[in-house]
């Protein structure tokens, strides 16, 4: 896979799984009576804190994976597993968007960057990602789709309140259905990438 393709592998990945969409309800409510600017502020803290997070687990997953004897076909197939349980209630009728219970004073770090941008689903696709980089190109790649998704993150959550209000309930749950079968997708597609070199494995030890 060339730079190019694998770098529109990882935005459409990253951007799913962040579903800025279903990030924009919580923003909305948590911005709520603040000025513009301010709410500008906390949307590009929010977006700043989930990029640092997500670049570190890019960086230092290999890390983790020595440390705790982790495989990457074992990481795969646990991170499509974690795809198919966040992917699949946002496909039931009764899904709403992400929830969050309270709204601290200020919510840009906590709940927004982490964990609601930058959450497990999140962590786990970079991490996935990095491991099937093979060359510079494609680490660049990656981090530039990674970039590239923050900045749409963050231009959506500046029109969030209008969004909400243009699209209503049901154009919102029609989105996040829809981003739900995408992660549903991916998922699959790594659990058939972790299940594949293990099964080519034990087919070549029966013989």
């Amino acid at each position: 896979m060339n730079a190019l393709s694998f770098g529109a592998l990882c935005f459409s990945s990253l951007f799913t799984v962040i579903d800025p969409f279903a990030v924009a309800p919580v923003f909305t409510t948590v911005t709520q009576g603040r000025n513009r600017a301010e709410t500008r502020r906390i949307a590009i803290r929010a977006c700043i804190a989930a990029l640092g997070v997500l670049v570190v687990f890019a960086l230092f997953g290999a890390f983790v994976f020595k440390i705790f004897g982790i495989t990457l076909d074992a990481f795969r197939i646990g991170g499509g597993i974690v795809f198919l349980l966040i992917g699949l209630p946002m496909l039931s009728s009764g899904h709403d968007a992400k929830e969050v219970t309270t709204t601290p004073s200020d919510p840009s770090v906590v709940p927004l960057g982490v964990p609601l941008i930058g959450g497990p689903g999140a962590i786990t696709t970079v991490m996935l990602l990095m491991g099937q980089s093979t060359s510079k190109l494609h680490t660049t790649a990656l981090f530039g789709a990674l970039a590239i998704a923050m900045l749409a993150t963050f231009g959506i959550l500046l029109v969030a309140p209008r969004l909400i209000s243009r699209l209503g309930k049901g154009g919102t749950e029609l989105i996040t259905k829809v981003m739900g079968l995408i992660i549903v997708v991916i998922g699959v597609q790594f659990v058939i990438d972790g299940l594949k070199p293990i099964a080519i494995e034990i087919l070549q030890s029966a013989r």
